[in-house]
């Protein structure tokens, strides 16, 4: 089972590509569990709430079983550059995570944002900012990755190409 893991900033559509992924390929999705924490809770969080919902991310994702593929919303990495833009230190757990995903997918900040009532990063100077972080967590970790932009079904499409391009015969 390879796993492909959607990373970015809010409002870049990342529910929407995983979900349309797990269908394009037959698999399943595992969704942000932030998000759900989020609503529950709001969003003003601490270094115990964000390791909690790393934690849960992760348990998740290796309960998870898929044939071939299996789609990550989300994982730790991803709330590790949440910990740098809420300005809350990141717990040791985050440095010593080492259960990364064979494909990260860099959302594009190319798509319009939406308030949603768990956003909270919109203005257009911190969403350069929360892409910049983004990508240097992942450069940072050496995993593998790609860039995915567009609207629609070109996002879909690129997506696809960028699987495909990392694992020939997924199509």
């Amino acid at each position: 089972m390879k796993r492909i893991c959607l990373h970015g900033p809010e409002s870049v559509g990342k529910s929407r590509l995983a979900a349309q992924l797990a269908t394009h390929f037959r698999t399943v999705w595992v969704p942000e569990y932030g998000r759900t924490y989020c609503e529950l809770h709001g969003t003003d969080l601490d270094a115990a709430q964000l390791l909690e919902i790393a934690q849960t991310q992760h348990t998740m994702a290796v309960a998870a079983t898929a044939t071939g593929l299996l789609i990550l919303d989300t994982d730790p990495l991803m709330t590790a550059v949440w910990c740098d833009m809420m300005g809350v230190p990141r717990d040791p757990w985050f440095a010593a995570f080492d259960d990364v995903a064979d494909l990260y997918l860099l959302c594009d900040i190319d798509l319009p944002w939406v308030e949603d009532g768990t956003r909270i990063f919109g203005d257009a100077a911190t969403r350069e900012r929360f892409f910049a972080a983004c990508r240097e967590e992942l450069v940072a970790r050496g995993v593998n990755w790609a860039l995915v932009s567009g609207a629609g079904e070109a996002r879909l499409a690129n997506a696809v190409a960028a699987i495909a391009a990392h694992f020939p015969g997924n199509r």
